[in-house]
């Protein structure tokens, strides 16, 4: 019977992904807080994690090299966020002190996922080495 790492792993190594994903794109909003008509971004959780797990299955296949391929869906569930504050004149929707909290939750959610994965790890190579 053989094991695959996507069974092995679970869903950990998707939300590590999606984590790692959404981390830049906070921090492309705290670093374009000043940029004039700036839209601030953040990445839909759900759906991205949605289509981190569909991907595992494989995806589009090119059955010839005359098709065009299904294209970069990498950041398909990057959406911009609805301003809690009024427009400052300036059109930027960057609320910096949010972006940085949503940056430390996302970066504590990727530390756990990041633990998640390590403990999956070392219980394959407890089972590979027999326990010893």
């Amino acid at each position: 019977m053989a094991i695959t790492f996507d069974k092995a792993l679970g869903v950990h190594q998707h939300t590590v992904g999606v984590r790692a994903r959404r981390s830049e794109v906070i921090a492309s909003n705290i670093a374009n807080a000043d940029t004039p008509n700036y839209k601030a971004r953040d990445i839909d959780f759900n759906k991205a994690f949605a289509a981190a797990k569909s991907k595992q299955g494989g995806g589009m296949h090119i059955t010839n090299e005359r098709h065009i391929s299904g294209g970069n869906s990498q950041f398909a569930e990057l959406g911009f966020q609805v301003p809690d504050q009024p427009d400052t004149g300036d059109g930027n929707t960057v609320d910096v002190q949010k972006e940085k909290a949503a940056f430390m939750q996302n970066g504590l959610e990727y530390q756990a996922g990041i633990g998640f994965l390590s403990s999956k790890f070392s219980g394959l190579r407890n089972a590979i080495k027999g326990g010893q």
